[in-house]
Formats: structure tokens, sequence, C-alpha cells
């Protein structure tokens, strides 16, 4: 995934950061890309996570931190805009929780900042665990740029987990630690502000139209290409609405329908589910139909962002259902 530009909100960011709060909240909210989220913006002001700071100190910014559903917001939503924050699910009651949560808190540490675990007790915080779907204890789940990009349940041996952390870290921040006051200012565009603004009152016609017109004139733009990508997947996404997996289950032969539905899933949050729907249709079809999946799943790709584990894991599987 991109990196968001200091102070600026990042389309995709919104989408992510709404959709996961809002499935803490027990709803999905399909315009997620309207909703209000300058977490980025506040991941880029906050500290950088310091591997010394006391587990569970009020407002530390440490490798390991205790979270409650007041904090998750902060510790864990906005804090995975700087690093990768690796949720460990647990309750006291839990004997194989008592057997990986210290493995993880020595692996944390020695992590240095480059990424954060956040302790969630599950009894303490039963909203958490019913909006991050957990189904049993202990559940790790990873965030990345407000997202859920990895899990797995049940106590695992040290050296699993440790490979576990390991490609997370290598497969979004390489193992960079943030360091906000060494990062150098990016040169402001004011050509991005009508977009932005278009963004927060929720007009993504606009807010494509403007993106538009930069690429037009620049087509690097390092912001606004990527930046249109996004705003034109979340306007297909609303359009679709959720009547779009009806109708392309009711029709498996009707390639823009799957397409339709893909841009469904992938606008409120589901990646793997839009990925794998246009993987299938590939594996199923062939000549225009095949070549129509497969050029919209690439399409895709470039939403998520190449940093995103699951879209390596996507290409492989695209590259064995072609050859």
């Amino acid at each position: 995934m991109q990196p968001s530009r200091p102070g600026r909100p990042d389309p995709r960011a919104q989408a992510q950061q709404a959709q996961l709060a809002a499935s803490l909240a027990g709803a999905v909210d399909l315009a997620a890309v309207k909703a209000r989220s300058e977490a980025a913006a506040r991941a880029q002001a906050a500290p950088p996570p310091a591997a010394a700071a006391p587990t569970g100190a009020p407002g530390a910014a440490g490798a390991v931190v205790d979270v409650t559903e007041e904090t998750f917001q902060t510790e864990v939503l906005d804090r995975s805009f700087q690093v990768p924050v690796v949720l460990d699910l647990w309750a006291e009651w839990c004997g194989p929780c008592k057997q990986l949560s210290p493995v993880l808190e020595r692996l944390a540490t020695e992590g240095g900042g480059s990424w954060v675990l956040a302790k969630v007790d599950v009894d303490a915080n039963p909203a958490l665990a019913q909006g991050l779907r957990v189904q049993g204890i202990p559940a790790v789940k990873a965030v990345w740029q407000g997202q859920l990009v990895a899990e797995f349940t049940g106590a695992i041996p040290e050296e699993q987990a440790r490979q576990f952390v390991t490609e997370l870290v290598r497969a979004t921040t390489g193992g960079a630690v943030p360091d906000v006051e060494g990062e150098a200012a990016e040169v402001e565009d004011p050509r991005l502000d009508a977009a932005e603004a278009a963004l927060e009152r929720g007009d993504l016609t606009a807010a494509e139209a403007a993106y538009q017109a930069i690429v037009d004139v620049e087509p690097d733009h390092p912001v606004a290409g990527l930046a249109l990508r996004q705003v034109q997947l979340f306007r297909r996404a609303d359009e679709a609405g959720p009547d779009a997996l009806a109708r392309a289950d009711a029709a498996p032969d009707d390639v823009t329908a799957q397409t339709r539905a893909a841009d469904f899933l992938l606008g409120t949050g589901d990646v793997e589910g839009a990925f794998d729907r246009l993987l299938d249709v590939v594996r199923r079809t062939s000549g225009e139909d095949r070549d129509q999946a497969r050029k919209h799943l690439v399409e895709l790709f470039g939403v998520v962002g190449d940093q995103d584990p699951r879209v390596g894991q996507a290409r492989r599987a695209l590259t064995l259902a072609l050859y």
C-alpha cells in the first residue's frame, strides 16, 4: 500500500478506516470513502513506537500496548498508518493465551518499534471481539493502514509466530521504523485541494473529476493517479450496490456482473472476496471473457497496492490460473 501524504486524506485510507470502524459497530458503510477519516494525518503527528515504553502506560506509543474499545482508534487504527499492528485477543481464563502472549510480547520488544503488539482482553472489550469476528482465542490479527491483512487462531510455536511477524513487516514497511521528526516535508500541491474538499463533503463525482484533471496534465503525478483509481473503484462499488452479489450469483457466466460484484466486495473491504471472485472467472472462462476478468483483477491490484500481502498471493494465483 502507498503511504498517505502528511496532513492530507487518502481516499483508500478513508474507505478502509471507515469500513473497519463500521464493522466494529455491526454495520457496513457502502459509501465508506465519504466518511470522516484523518487517521493517516494523526499518525504522522503521533510519536513513533518505542520499544522501551511501558506496557499499558497511559497514551503509550510502545511496542506493546493494552487496548480498549476507547483506545482502539488511536492505538490500532491510527498507529497502523505508521507500522503494522498485531492484535493479541486474549482472556484471563485462556490457558493457550498465557502461552502465546509472552512470545508475542518478546518478539514485539525485539522488533524495536518496527511493529506494535496491541493486547485486547476480549472479556473486558466484547464489542471489539464481536466487531473483529473473534470465534476463538487466542486470536491474532494484523492491521495495516486501517485494514485487516492477516490472522491466525490458537497458540503456535515461537518459530511460527516469528515467521508470521517477519513476513508481515517485510510485506508492509520492510522493517523501517517511523521517524516523524526526521521525515522530509512533502511539497504541497494546491491542485489536490479541490479533490480533497470534494471527498470531505462526500462528492465522489467531483473528486474524480478533480483528480482526473491533474492526471490529464501530469500523468505521473505521485498522488493523483492512485487517488483517481481509488475514487473510481468506490464510485463503482457504490453504484453496484448490495444487489450486485445476488445478480452475479444468479448469472455466473456474466463477466460484467462478476466484475461489478468484485467492485462491491472491494469497496466494502472484502479484499480476498473480490480477488477470489475474479480468479474463479479466470479459471473457468477463456477468450475475451477471461481477458476481461484478468484486466479487471489487475486493476483491483493497483487499487489495493502491491505492498499488501494479499495482492502478492492473488498475483501468484492468477499466474497459475493463466498458465
